[in-house]
């Protein structure tokens, strides 16, 4: 998220002028928030199409429903909990379809220790890629809560806000994913050796806790700010 001037107007009244009709301030909440958003899309659906099409997806369901806001939560959850629904739905339309791979080497260093990677661009590809196949073999419900806990680091009580659920839903389902995950993560660190590029022994670095050293991924910056209703906020589809 971009930083905000002490003075700027808040994200709930930027959402409000929207509703009242500013031509500028949809765009402006867009672009406060367009990185994470991206992020979050990018981790889940794995495919910088796919992504870019629910961040726009879900911008124009914003734009739209924003007469619906009441408040109850903060307007960023509100805009990743119709974001993650738009990525949801994709993951659901396409669960018989094998997407390409990410060209993203931060996905595996975000499951695999840094001293774990291959040192031979060829190997870290190949371990790359079967890291992705084990993500996307995930019920869409444990891929979700996987990214916004362990890939984006949002605490379990903010992830449940997003998701709609309880927080011992969200628990529930990330214990589920790292288990299914478990078994290829440990084959692939018996891979690497468990050792630095250096040869120097790394299980130091093992106890980091899950998303505590993930950055957030950028998008590119017109990532949605095509659309109408993410530049102008004005129109959105018609």
């Amino acid at each position: 998220m971009d930083s905000v001037p002490p003075e700027a107007p808040s994200d709930s009244d930027l959402l409000a002028q929207h509703v009242a009709g500013d031509p500028d301030a949809f765009g402006e909440l867009v672009r406060r928030h367009r990185d994470r958003l991206w992020a979050v899309a990018l981790r889940t659906l794995g495919d910088r199409e796919e992504a870019a099409d629910a961040v726009q997806d879900a911008l124009v369901n914003a734009f739209r429903a924003a007469h619906t806001f009441r408040g109850q939560s903060a307007v960023t959850t509100w805009l990743h909990r119709i974001t993650v629904n738009a990525c949801l739905d994709r993951v659901r339309k396409a669960a018989s379809r094998k997407t390409s791979p990410v060209d993203d080497a931060e996905r595996l260093d975000q499951l695999l220790e840094p001293h774990e990677s291959a040192e031979a661009p060829a190997v870290r590809q190949d371990l790359h890629r079967q890291l992705q196949e084990a993500l996307a073999t995930l019920p869409a419900e444990q891929r979700a809560a996987l990214v916004l806990v362990d890939m984006q680091g949002y605490p379990v009580a903010e992830a449940a806000s997003i998701l709609d659920v309880p927080s011992g839903t969200v628990k529930s389902r990330c214990a589920r994913g790292r288990a299914r995950l478990a078994p290829l993560v440990r084959h692939l660190r018996a891979g690497t050796g468990g050792q630095t590029p250096d040869g120097e022994n790394g299980a130091a670095g093992r106890n980091r806790t899950p998303g505590a050293s993930v950055p957030p991924a950028s998008g590119p910056k017109d990532a949605g700010a095509s659309d109408p209703a993410a530049t102008k906020g004005g129109g959105g589809r018609p």
